[in-house]
């Protein structure tokens, strides 16, 4: 569990990294975008990571990698939108933001913990594939409760989803570092 820990952290950090470098660039622009339409830029995501598994002819020079590190850090947007809701101009500055994607990635990273605790590293024995699937399962929920307006009867809500998908998305990164060493 322990080298778990810090791969995670260090996939992490990476996509904190390209995070904090696109709110130089862009600001937070992204505030105005509304839960379903955060959804939909992971769908696409997702949607693509699996036809680079299911290609083998591709047109445009960039892996799966490149798509996880969106899935997470759209997922974290997402939990941020959750938690202050949608604005009508950029409000964040990139110290706030952070502080921000700080907080949701630790507590992400708590779920794991558990869950992993529980389930005993499975995920370590699942393929690539298997993982963006999940993603996308999740993804089809997300947009069933936003079809529902939120409201679930049993189920966990969206932001357990939006966990899970980061979480997913982390181990894939993880699979795909341990293939490439």
């Amino acid at each position: 569990m322990q080298n778990t820990s810090k791969q995670y952290d260090a996939v992490v950090e990476e996509c904190r990294s390209l995070f904090i470098k696109k709110m130089s660039d862009y600001g937070s622009a992204w505030r105005i975008l509304r839960l379903p339409s955060l959804t939909d830029q992971i769908f696409i995501k997702a949607q693509r990571i699996r036809q680079l598994q299911e290609n083998t002819e591709r047109k445009v020079d960039e892996g799966e990698k490149s798509e996880f590190i969106g899935i997470i850090n759209y997922s974290i947007m997402a939990l941020i939108q959750l938690e202050l809701g949608v604005v009508e101009q950029p409000d964040l500055n990139t110290d706030e933001a952070s502080l921000l994607y700080d907080k949701h990635s630790k507590i992400t990273k708590e779920l794991m913990e558990n869950k992993n605790h529980d389930y005993g590293e499975a995920w370590r024995d699942m393929r690539i594939s298997s993982l963006t699937d999940l993603i996308l399962q999740k993804l089809l929920r997300v947009k069933q409760i936003e079809d529902n307006q939120g409201k679930t009867i049993v189920s966990e809500g969206i932001d357990a989803n939006y966990q899970d998908m980061i979480n997913y998305a982390i181990f894939a990164l993880i699979h795909h570092s341990e293939l490439d060493s």
